[in-house]
């Protein structure tokens, strides 16, 4: 590519990241650093009404824990600082003031009340969706309307008004989408949309565009929501005289639910249980929590490779890519044009890859912090060894602990089928004598455990197949898990020895 790749992630914070934002974000740095390019975030903070005081920090604190790492930013800074649109304000009236004088924005004084009527009345007239446009115009309250002097008058008074785009009348608005190709729109169907709001404030539609010039955005990635806004901003580059410099776009397409019927949302995720949010939020006004992928137990790098392959193919069968592997391979012509489904049984699988290649060490660091909240110590080489049992049976982190719960707290329920079919005298009777010879040794290694239960076994003319399930539940409390030899080694003899004592204790009545 001849001109610098420069993209922008533009996030309004007005609430949680979606996680098709997290989408949006990654595949703009993906193509940045495939082209030796510049990633922005860019804060679209224009609209003052929605805006959430906790949603700036959670978006950065998001692409940070995702591993997406901006160029420029508003705590990076940057050479087309300041990053937030609210601290660029005066920027804005220059161009706003451009595009009245050369006749294609105009001042607006419609009330909100007057605005109404006009939707009303057409509404009468069988007008499905009234809007503010090229024929409705000539019926309000404007500076295309009204005398130059009785407009003047209306702003020395301080009459509050908006300013309007001016739409053509007829005219082919034509933009060549990199997924979507050639997209052609009739300006007979956009309405004059507000470029700057009664506040002074701009709008989204005139701030993004003038920023992107401003910033020298190369290529504009994002959602396909805004792909029906794309045919006003191609407008605007034209009434500003940028046609030369207007960025490439392409629209992505949409992370639908899991059946397909539909845009995936908060409430879906609450409905099914899983996570839409990178990490969890707190509604501020309720105080209702949202899961995060983060505290469910999610590693940001299967996230990512997750979220990658929503949407795009590599075009090979590989499904596992590394972030630099990511980049190398990743293309916008490989995007496709039709949503996405949201599948989090795929996301649980690719955690659970990236979770079984993690080293013991890190693993064991990510339980510790789970055990920490719970009251629990454990030490490092312990933790370390029952990671290294459990990682090929949890699919996210935040299963370690429930699924190795024994190793920290001796059951105190036993499975009913397994007692009820396993739990034989013969097998009591060799768990007993296994308990006598190991409740004074300090150390038993898995290997020593298994060849002394052997022994016994033979002793006892009995089988092996005999005895381990009830070993098992003694242990346990379950029918199934990691290598009970293993399981041995890590509590130690006499921690083994005073569970199967309890067991058959326990469970003496059943037999």
């Amino acid at each position: 590519m001849s001109t610098e790749v420069r993209v922008r992630f533009a996030p309004s914070p007005t609430g949680p990241l979606h996680i098709g934002g997290v989408r949006t974000a990654l595949y703009n740095y993906l193509f940045a650093k495939k082209h030796n390019g510049k990633m922005i975030l860019r804060i679209e903070d224009t609209d003052k009404a929605r805006y959430v005081d906790a949603a700036e920090s959670y978006i950065i604190e998001s692409l940070e824990w995702c591993g997406i790492k901006a160029d420029e930013s508003p705590a990076a800074g940057g050479p087309f600082a300041p990053y937030r649109q609210s601290e660029r304000k005066e920027l804005y009236q220059q161009y706003v003031q451009q595009l009245v004088d050369n006749g294609h924005a105009y001042y607006a004084f419609d009330t909100a009340e007057e605005l109404d009527a006009m939707r009303e009345k057409l509404k009468v007239k069988g007008v499905d969706n009234p809007t503010y446009n090229a024929l409705t115009r000539t019926t309000m309250k404007n500076s295309l309307t009204l005398p130059e002097e009785e407009v003047k008058a209306l702003m020395e008074n301080g009459v509050p008004y908006v300013v309007r785009i001016k739409i053509p009348l007829k005219r082919e608005v034509r933009l060549n989408d990199l997924i979507r190709g050639w997209v052609m729109v009739q300006s007979s169907t956009l309405d004059d949309k507000v470029l700057m709001k009664s506040d002074g404030m701009p709008t989204y539609h005139l701030a993004n565009v003038v920023d992107d010039y401003l910033m020298k955005i190369s290529h504009v990635i994002r959602g396909e929501e805004w792909l029906p806004s794309a045919p006003l901003h191609v407008l605007l580059y034209e009434f500003l005289g940028w046609e030369d410099v207007m960025p490439k776009f392409a629209h992505l397409p949409l992370i639908l639910k899991s059946d397909g019927k539909g845009k995936l949302s908060k409430r879906d995720g609450e409905k099914h249980g899983y996570p839409v949010f990178p990490l969890e939020w707190q509604d501020p006004n309720d105080g209702a929590i949202s899961k995060g992928f983060r505290e469910e137990g999610y590693l940001p790098e299967a996230f990512l490779n997750f979220m990658a392959l929503l949407g795009w193919n590599p075009g090979t069968e590989q499904e596992l890519f590394d972030l630099n592997e990511l980049i190398q391979e990743f293309s916008i012509e490989r995007i496709g044009k039709g949503g996405a489904k949201f599948d989090i049984q795929k996301a649980r699988w690719f955690n659970q890859q990236y979770l079984k290649n993690k080293p013991d060490e890190v693993l064991a660091g990510i339980l510790a912090g789970e055990l920490k909240q719970k009251g629990i110590s454990c030490p490092e080489e312990k933790l370390q060894k029952i990671v290294n049992q459990l990682k090929e049976r949890v699919e996210i982190s935040s299963e370690f602990f429930e699924t190795g719960r024994f190793f920290f707290q001796a059951p105190d329920t036993y499975d009913d089928k397994v007692a009820g079919k396993k739990w034989t005298e013969e097998a009591v009777s060799i768990l007993q004598a296994f308990a006598d010879q190991i409740e004074d040794k300090e150390v038993l290694v898995a290997d020593d455990a298994k060849a002394l239960l052997e022994r016994i076994v033979e002793q006892q003319n009995s089988k092996l197949g005999k005895v381990m399930p009830a070993l098992r539940l003694s242990l346990t409390g379950q029918g199934g898990g990691p290598d009970l030899m293993n399981i041995i080694e890590i509590l130690g003899p006499k921690e083994a020895a005073l569970r199967i004592y309890k067991a058959v204790e326990v469970l003496e009545i059943k037999v």
